[in-house]
Formats: structure tokens, C-alpha cells, sequence
């Protein structure tokens, strides 16, 4: 396993964590959203911060805990166990761990279970699912190397933001890129809003379509 690797700066991670996971997304060329499944526990949960990668066999959380113990505070530990629903594999006195060392979040596509008690805590938790079941704990695994999840390949130190929505990743070396892309979006879709506030115009033509529609051939009868 690996203790070290490049963090991005605070002040990039404070300013992409301004902007939602699908403004990210959406900003950065509609790439980078892990998968639909990975959801918070609690729709209020939200973080932002650099990777801290897992890869844990299904079923078994001993290297979930080796990586509670090694992150550093502001990271998000994110494991890939094996896409294994049937299994809570993170509970409650984990997450008072992970909460007291000051890191931002826990990601995992595999399963976690004391969800009333991590609403409770609120420290941000997002999985593939909710189990009650218990976990083993027997196989190593690699730590702090790339790892698939969630139909994204994620390195140390990549940018994890999420939300009620989801989860998306961001290349450390594109973020000022995305943050700028991020605010050029915000600021034109505040504008969209302040049309439709004002009226005058049909959602069609405050949002550009009337040309495209026409394009492809439709045809509205009065």
C-alpha cells in the first residue's frame, strides 16, 4: 500500500466544492459521474476532496479500516468492493472514526449499513447500497493505486465531489479549467432563471430550440 500522494491545493478543492456534482459534470465535457447507484445516506450530505483510494474483496472490510487509519484529514476514502450489495461493509463506529480524524467523506459501491445512525452523526457517507450484514475481514488489498468504480477509473488525489445527486470525479489537472467552466455555466443558467422570472418568451426560445426544433422537421398545428 501507499501512504503518499499528491494532494491539490485547499483552495482549488474550496472552490470546486461551490458548485454541484452536476454542474461539475456537466462543466467538464459531461464526464467523470460515477454511477447512479452511488448514493448518500442522507440526501443533506455533501463534501468535496482528493481521493484516497481502496480496493477491498467483496465482502471483507479489513482494508476499509487499514485506510481509515492511514487517510490523512480532508480526504475522501473511496473503496471499490466489487460492486458487492449484499454486505455492510461501513457502520456507525466507523464513521465516528473517520468523523473525529476530520475526513471528508466515505464512497463505497458496495454496501453500508447503520443508516439511521450515520444520519444521525452526518458525516458524509455514500454507497451502492444499505445491508444489514456483517463483512469479514481476511484479504489485503492495494491502497492509494487506481482503482474502477462506478464505470470510472479514479487515481490518488483526484477530486471527488458529491451531493445529493451523485458522485463525479475531477482530473487535479483540469480543476481550475472546471472551476472556470463551472462559473460560466452558474452564470448563464442565472440568467435563463431571470428570463423566465421576467416572461415574454416561451421556454423554447429563452433556452435557444426554436431553430433546432425547426431543423428537425416539427411541425406544431394551431
Amino acid at each position: 500500500m501507499r501512504t503518499k500522494f499528491d494532494r491539490p491545493a485547499a483552495e482549488i478543492i474550496a472552490a470546486l466544492g461551490q458548485f454541484s456534482a452536476a454542474t461539475i459534470h456537466e462543466a467538464q465535457g459531461r464526464k467523470g459521474a460515477l454511477s447512479h447507484r452511488l448514493k448518500p445516506v442522507d440526501s443533506r450530505m455533501a463534501f468535496c476532496g482528493p481521493a484516497f483510494t481502496v480496493e477491498a474483496q467483496a465482502g471483507d472490510n479489513i482494508m476499509v479500516q487499514v485506510a481509515i487509519s492511514y487517510a490523512q484529514p480532508g480526504d475522501v476514502v473511496i473503496v471499490a468492493g466489487a460492486e458487492f450489495e449484499q454486505a455492510g461493509s461501513f457502520g456507525d463506529v466507523l464513521a465516528t472514526a473517520c468523523k473525529s480524524k476530520g475526513l471528508a467523506a466515505f464512497v463505497t459501491d458496495s454496501g453500508v449499513r447503520d443508516s439511521a445512525d450515520l444520519k444521525k452523526l452526518g458525516f458524509p457517507v455514500f454507497s451502492g447500497s444499505v445491508c444489514i450484514e456483517g463483512t469479514v475481514k481476511e484479504t489485503l488489498g492495494p491502497v492509494n493505486y487506481p482503482i474502477s468504480i462506478g464505470g470510472q477509473i479514479v487515481r490518488p488525489g483526484d477530486i471527488l465531489r458529491g451531493d445529493a445527486d451523485g458522485v463525479v470525479v475531477v482530473d487535479p489537472l483540469e480543476a481550475e479549467d472546471v472551476i472556470r467552466l463551472c462559473q460560466r455555466r452558474e452564470d448563464h443558467e442565472a440568467e435563463i432563471r431571470a428570463q423566465h422570472r421576467r416572461g415574454g418568451k416561451s421556454l423554447i426560445e429563452v433556452h435557444g430550440l426554436v431553430d433546432k426544433l425547426k431543423a428537425k422537421g416539427l411541425v406544431v398545428e394551431e
